[in-house]
């Protein structure tokens, strides 16, 4: 299959982050972070333009400065089955994380989903750098960023482990010889590590594509190693093609040092697009969505998060940022509270100034008429900045208008498909099936003998 933009959409209701007052617009109904028929038509939608997947965000805590799509949204694997019987081809991605979590329930699940979708569902790991989520989960301390990748990592290969508790020929299900099982075929995973003790196997069988695509999202040194090992899908943000190749060449090297092959790595950075009639309009719109209400008070707070939740309104606005809270970033969003500590010492900021500054409206790069996107995106492609877009869904209309105006261009220069390949979610990214580990090493044995 030749090289095509991958495609997924996020979806956000009534307002996902930097779209506060997004609930405010009479088009957006003012339930659909939780109504189902929102997300179906959505996903249904999605299908007709031939995207790849339909990713749902997640966390496991919130507060009052939150965006309103945060406050009150449905789980994401509850959801996600319902799309399963609502759609045919289109991929579907749920945000579970390692911190609170088991392997053996997430495993499950997942499998679940497999089968309910037909090979279709995909797991974004995420090992839950807000602080706030230890107070649901029974802690009084948020894990360290250390034991939240190694605990993130095993989580993964004790997932995959059982993943494979059955072959894919585990069940004859012969009424003449009343053989359901083979049990030559079930295994039993037996894992003891430093974070998990999971016996196994699992009571899920195997799916058509073998196991869940994973996906995976960090730009910490431990979040890229941790995407460079079992990352098959990289969610990730630039602000430049040369943000985006930097990114890009670096994670893919650091695949291929730990001996995968990077071509089967999709790295697709989460955007926004702004579409109007003319470039100007377009910026004019973005604007406008960008700064329909910004609240300072608000952006305080939401200071914060990746410091771990620390208080900055007990600092003077006016004195200099006080680098002294990077210290509570260590059970936080360590690597964004380290850019937000760096961007106010480098310009010498004030409290008040690096609040400011970060939640100004910024141009994105993909904003612009119909054609001018599909020239932005094309280009970021063929410099292999990107392999694909994980698009967010603000607004109704600019999300109309990408479908119906951008993509067709895209497919005009054989970019973007013009028919699924697959019905599966491995099949349409173009990734390998998982071999099961039992089956290939009875095969090897098989070989070895046969010599």
């Amino acid at each position: 299959m030749s090289r095509k933009v991958r495609l997924a959409v996020s979806a956000y209701g009534v307002g996902g982050p930097g779209q506060h007052g997004l609930w405010k617009d009479p088009r957006i109904a003012k339930n659909a972070s939780i109504d189902i028929d929102y997300y179906i038509k959505l996903a249904k939608t999605a299908e007709q333009a031939l995207f790849d997947a339909f990713f749902i965000v997640d966390s496991q805590f919130i507060n009052a400065t939150y965006p309103a799509h945060y406050l009150n949204r449905l789980e994401p694997l509850t959801l996600l089955s319902a799309l399963a019987v609502s759609t045919s081809h289109l991929g579907l991605v749920a945000t579970m994380t390692t911190s609170y979590n088991d392997p053996f329930n997430v495993a499950r699940r997942l499998a679940s989903l497999e089968l309910i979708s037909g090979g279709r569902s995909g797991w974004n790991v995420v090992t839950s750098g807000d602080a706030g989520a230890a107070g649901n989960f029974s802690r009084e301390e948020h894990y360290d960023y250390d034991t939240r990748y190694a605990r993130g990592l095993e989580f993964v290969q004790v997932a995959q482990g059982l993943w494979d508790s059955y072959e894919e020929d585990a069940f004859p299900r012969d009424r003449a010889t009343r053989t359901f099982l083979d049990p030559g075929r079930q295994h039993a995973l037996n894992h003891k590590g430093e974070h998990f003790q999971v016996a196994g196997p699992l009571n899920v069988s195997r799916s058509p594509q073998g196991q869940p695509v994973i996906f995976q999202a960090g730009d910490s040194e431990q979040g890229r190693d941790l995407g460079a090992a079992i990352g098959e899908g990289i969610f990730t943000h630039a602000a430049s093609i040369a943000q985006g190749q930097a990114f890009y060449n670096d994670l893919k090297g650091r695949a291929a040092a730990k001996g995968r092959d990077p071509e089967q790595i999709v790295i697709m950075p989460g955007v926004s697009v702004y579409i109007g009639d003319t470039d100007k309009e377009a910026r004019e719109i973005e604007l406008d969505l960008q700064t329909s209400d910004r609240d300072f008070g608000r952006a305080l707070a939401e200071l914060g998060r990746p410091f771990a939740w620390h208080d900055f309104r007990q600092y003077d606005l006016d004195a200099p940022f006080p680098q002294e809270a990077l210290v509570y970033a260590e059970r936080g969003f360590r690597t964004g509270a380290e850019k937000i500590a760096k961007l106010a010492q480098d310009n010498s900021f004030t409290l008040r100034q690096t609040v400011e500054f970060i939640s100004a409206p910024k141009p994105t790069p993909f904003a612009g008429a119909p054609a001018t996107v599909a020239d932005q995106i094309q280009e970021w492609f063929e410099a292999r900045a990107l392999d694909g877009l994980n698009v967010g869904v603000g607004h109704p209309s600019q999300w109309r208008r990408f479908r119906e105006e951008v993509v067709p261009i895209l497919q005009e220069r054989g970019v973007v498909r013009t028919a699924y390949e697959s019905t599966t979610l491995r099949g349409n990214l173009g990734l390998p099936v998982p071999e099961n580990r039992y089956t290939k090493a009875r095969e090897q044995e098989s070989s070895l003998l046969r010599i």
